[in-house]
């Protein structure tokens, strides 16, 4: 097994939509063939749009593109102008009066980094469709990742910069890749240490999520319980966060295995975030084939999962300081 560059897998472009000032913007993967794709989501607060048609009791079997964007809700207009950039030419399921395309999409809260009354629109789905190409993506700030941040239980003043990230491998002919904005209410993690995320109370160093969460809750056991009188941290201020990503693989599955697969991903954001899958994130990976290769759905699971993880990593080391932000550059040794 080698690693190789995320446009190596073949099959489709990627392209971005930026807007620096408002930190925020979407990010578009668009098929060259409409391809098999799941979708697994196991977050308690997911943004999305069409994503229940990859369920395997739809019809649907095949997609145009997947769109991650920032924006929270609001982001899921950019889906509007994915689709009319693809309808104009001609691309899209034909119904016979005319083709209809079939772009799913997730979004992140993005919201409270920049400009809250900016968000990604029609006009930025069909920017980084204009954009999309077959090289090499742009990573970090950009994107989708563009107003992405980790560590945010605590609230922005001990938060960091987080981004988009990718990662791909190949084996023999099998070839696996994710692309993924991580904006987790968690910390991210690389061979069991903390690499961004919470930072501690001067901002000189990094901290624990999961040690600051259990603590509010060891603290509301001993009678401080606020005025809610319970115990529910999906009310606190960290009730705004969720990863997306999407698993490419050119490897033949229907989209039944291909849902399997986006599921096994998910081992990827529980190796390198931690806590995930709470009713805080709205996580989500979806997975699609944009090939004809021969394979196993455990194998492809278990690679799918692998480079999810190292695209998370991704996601956060090239991420820079923005926004009042730090980055993992300020505390990598």
């Amino acid at each position: 097994m080698r690693e190789i560059d995320l446009m190596e897998v073949g099959g489709f472009k990627v392209g971005h939509y930026t807007d620096e000032e408002a930190a925020t913007g979407s990010t578009v993967i668009l098929f060259d063939e409409m391809s098999s794709a799941g979708v697994d989501i196991r977050g308690g607060g997911p943004a999305s749009r069409d994503s229940q048609i990859l369920n395997p009791l739809m019809a649907a079997n095949e997609i145009n593109g997947v769109l991650l964007s920032g924006g929270s809700a609001f982001g899921l207009d950019a889906a509007g102008g994915v689709l009319e950039y693809l309808s104009e030419r001609g691309i899209g399921l034909d119904v016979g009066v005319a083709k209809v395309p079939l772009v799913p999409q997730a979004c992140i809260f993005d919201l409270g980094v920049g400009r809250a009354d900016v968000r990604p629109g029609k006009d930025a789905g069909y920017k980084a469709c204009e954009n999309a190409s077959y090289e090499s993506p742009q990573r970090g700030n950009v994107g989708a990742g563009t107003g992405a941040s980790v560590g945010k239980c605590c609230g922005p003043d001990r938060m960091m910069k987080s981004g988009l990230g990718t990662f791909a491998v190949e084996l023999g002919e099998l070839k696996v890749g994710a692309i993924v904005a991580v904006n987790a209410v968690g910390d991210v993690y690389e061979n069991g240490k903390v690499i961004a995320g919470l930072m501690n109370k001067d901002r000189t160093g990094l901290a624990s999520s999961f040690d600051e969460i259990l603590s509010w809750t060891e603290k509301a056991y001993m009678g401080n319980v606020g005025e809610s009188g319970k115990i529910d941290l999906a009310e606190s201020k960290a009730s705004t966060n969720t990863t997306i990503g999407l698993i490419v693989t050119n490897a033949k599955f229907s989209k039944a295995m291909l849902c399997k697969i986006a599921g096994m991903a998910h081992n990827g954001y529980a190796r390198s975030i931690n806590p995930v899958h709470s009713m805080m994130d709205g996580d989500s990976i979806y997975a699609a084939s944009t090939g004809n290769v021969e394979s196993d759905v455990n194998t492809v699971g278990m690679l799918a999962a692998f480079v999810m993880e190292k695209a998370v990593i991704d996601a956060v080391k090239q991420a820079k300081p923005a926004y009042g932000l730090k980055a993992y550059e300020d505390f990598a040794n």
